[in-house]
């Protein structure tokens, strides 16, 4: 899977994209990250991307021609035809882990990160396939939501993880929060493990887990539990 990113931060990028996961599926040639920065395809002498907005109104806006030039750039050097463009943006659909398999069919995604005030209407109408947002809250930009979205991402790609059945008892899978998790000691400052888990009976142990992750979803987030 190729992810490329236009952002006017680029070096925002380099912690998470060398460390952890996201790194080691990079390194397994499972995921290709190339990060843009959006001043490169300014149109300005002085690389500016924004502009202040038609109507008057406080901020100011992306304009529209270093975005279609990196977009252009970018289609061009992968040699890839199908590219699905996305914008990062608090307008975008709530990002979950349904979108986040949906979204894993692409092989190409190109990832805008949204700034200021907005961004030219034009790019939403003639770039964008889809908008995405992490949450009905209004971060400084885009970056953010797009590292979350990486990582949400390349966790998915098969081989990635070391172990292939982990991905089948997450939170979420099956629209259930995951099941109560314990470790050594048994015992810890008077509090003990369930005996169920120490059993060695592996059916009971998967009854019990299925029982405690719907109980804990109930509890905590009956929404899901709605869902089809």
């Amino acid at each position: 899977m190729r992810i490329d990113i236009i952002t006017i931060f680029p070096r925002m990028f380099e912690p998470v994209l060398n460390e952890s996961i996201v790194k080691r599926a990079q390194e397994k040639g499972k995921a290709s990250i190339y990060i843009h920065d959006l001043r490169d395809y300014s149109v300005d002498k002085h690389r500016k991307v924004d502009d202040r907005p038609f109507g008057g109104g406080s901020g100011m806006v992306m304009g529209p021609e270093a975005i279609f030039n990196a977009v252009k750039d970018i289609k061009s050097k992968a040699g890839i035809r199908k590219a699905k463009v996305v914008l990062l943006c608090p307008q975008g659909a709530t990002f979950n882990q349904n979108a986040a398999g949906k979204l894993l069919k692409n092989k190409h995604l190109i990832l805008i990160c949204g700034h200021y005030e907005g961004i030219d209407e034009r790019v939403r109408e003639r770039l964008v396939d889809e908008e995405v947002s992490i949450g009905d809250y209004v971060l400084t930009g885009g970056e953010l939501p797009a590292m979350v979205l990486v990582d949400c991402l390349v966790r998915l790609i098969p081989g990635v993880l070391g172990d292939k059945n982990s991905l089948n008892f997450e939170s979420f899978t099956g629209n259930l929060l995951e099941y109560p998790q314990y470790t050594r000691p048994a015992t810890y400052h008077g509090m003990k493990v369930p005996a169920i888990l120490l059993s060695g009976d592996h059916k009971k142990i998967e009854e019990w887990r299925k029982k405690q992750a719907v109980k804990r979803t109930k509890k905590a987030r009956p929404d899901l539990l709605l869902r089809k």
